[in-house]
């Protein structure tokens, strides 16, 4: 059970990177630093809180509170990154810290105690803690995306009108174990 959650969660992790990565491709550098107004976020804000966040979570998860003193969160919701380049080393490092730990999980640490905040969860709750916010935040960077693109979007799931080819080769394919990586929709 603790591995199968384990996978699972990872799977999980690795769609909604998944997401966030092909957002970007589809974007112009403009794209990601647009704002709807001052208090809004762009997706290169959304990216440094992304970011700031996993770190502080991630870093030493085992043995520190999750809400590290060298963090400053205000400063994630500031203009601060400059560059797409900037934006992807930033986003690839949340997600490195987060599988790199995640990665230390097993049957002799699992029911180790987390701390968030100076409250307790357990490796279970801290996963599906943040797995919700990661998705809320990686949602919002496909939405803002989406909006900017309008009909040049390309779809990240089924495609608009297309549930039923899409059902129709999933039944065609016959049951399988549900192990594969790429196909959430």
């Amino acid at each position: 059970m603790t591995l199968d959650y384990l996978n699972s969660a990872k799977k999980q992790f690795r769609y909604y990177k998944s997401l966030g990565d092909k957002s970007f491709q589809q974007l112009s550098d403009t794209d990601l630093f647009w704002q709807y107004n001052t208090e809004s976020n762009s997706i290169a804000i959304t990216v440094n809180h992304l970011w700031g966040n996993m770190l502080s979570r991630w870093t030493d998860f085992l043995n520190a509170d999750g809400e590290k003193k060298w963090r400053n969160r205000e400063l994630e919701f500031e203009n601060v990154i400059n560059t797409r380049i900037e934006l992807l080393e930033k986003w690839e490092a949340g997600w490195a810290c987060l599988f790199d730990a995640l990665d230390t999980i097993d049957t002799s640490n699992f029911d180790h105690p987390i701390y968030i905040r100076n409250q307790e969860h357990t490796i279970t709750e801290a996963i599906n803690r943040q797995m919700m916010h990661y998705a809320y935040h990686v949602g919002q960077i496909v939405y803002i995306g989406r909006m900017l693109r309008g009909p040049e979007w390309q779809s990240l799931s089924i495609p608009k009108g297309g549930s039923a080819a899409f059902n129709a080769d999933k039944f065609n394919k016959g049951k399988h174990d549900g192990h594969f990586t790429d196909d959430f929709k």
